[in-house]
């Protein structure tokens, strides 16, 4: 029963190909397209993999893009499965106000990184969380030890938070620059300033979870910039590039045990 799971965010869909929709499943193939390179998926990228059985996937752009991937999936006779959060799924509870709005991605990453906490902590009693995704956006979010959601945050990416300023401010057009302390120039105050911002927002979250739940929360820290904050942060954190992976794989062990 071959697997495929498939994370479309903002500007790349990236797969992984697993031997069964199951989260100690082994790793067959993966890879990542840009957006605008979806439509040569089936003749290309995916041509000569193993025939996929099942799939499951997570989206946070529109009908549109779904509908061009799903035309991808035709490559295989399968059914397209698209995670939508809901009020529970693989022990996760969701406080969200609306649970259906919550960014598909998130709810997967959670799921993910509930597992993963759970796996971690057989011996000792089990941890709160914080979450932190960081691609063109960057979301942080705080998870109970019980696995229910408490909230959390939505900023935006180093890319957004450049342009947003070159845009908004008379002849600012200034490449990257470096993180340092004490920037002594513009290329080097924009980076600093972008990236300590989200580390700062992480740092935060850290902090109300702690006063929440009385317990030091455990932090996992994924997406595909996620390396770059690495260095920067101010917290203990676990660099996990797999979590929308893990936690899709999470949720098709659940749902395709009773097909």
């Amino acid at each position: 029963m071959t697997f495929i799971a498939l994370d479309v965010g903002n500007t790349r869909l990236k797969w992984a190909m697993y031997d069964s929709p199951r989260l100690d499943a082994s790793l067959l193939s993966q890879g990542a397209v840009f957006l605008e390179n979806i439509d040569r998926l089936a003749d290309e990228d995916w041509k000569s993999l193993p025939a996929a059985t099942r799939m499951l996937g997570c989206i946070v752009a529109g009908d549109a893009l779904r509908r061009r991937v799903d035309e991808q999936l035709e490559l295989w006779d399968l059914t397209p499965r698209w995670v939508v959060p809901s009020a529970n799924e693989a022990g996760l509870h969701n406080g969200y106000d609306y649970p259906t709005r919550l960014g598909a991605d998130r709810w997967v990453a959670m799921i993910g990184a509930l597992a993963r906490m759970r796996s971690q902590t057989t011996l000792q009693a089990p941890r709160p969380m914080v979450v932190v995704m960081v691609g063109t956006a960057v979301t942080v979010e705080a998870i109970d030890a019980q696995g229910h959601f408490l909230g959390g945050l939505i900023l935006p990416g180093h890319g957004i938070m450049l342009r947003a300023l070159e845009s908004g401010t008379a002849g600012l057009r200034v490449p990257t620059g470096e993180v340092c302390e004490f920037p002594t120039n513009t290329s080097d105050a924009l980076t600093s300033g972008g990236t300590y911002a989200i580390a700062g927002a992480v740092e935060r979250m850290v902090q109300h979870v702690r006063a929440r739940c009385k317990d030091e929360p455990l932090c996992y820290m994924t997406g595909g910039a996620g390396w770059k904050m690495a260095p920067s942060m101010s917290v203990q954190f676990e660099l996990v590039d797999s979590l929308i992976f893990d936690g899709l794989r999470q949720i098709a062990a659940q749902r395709f045990s009773a097909d």
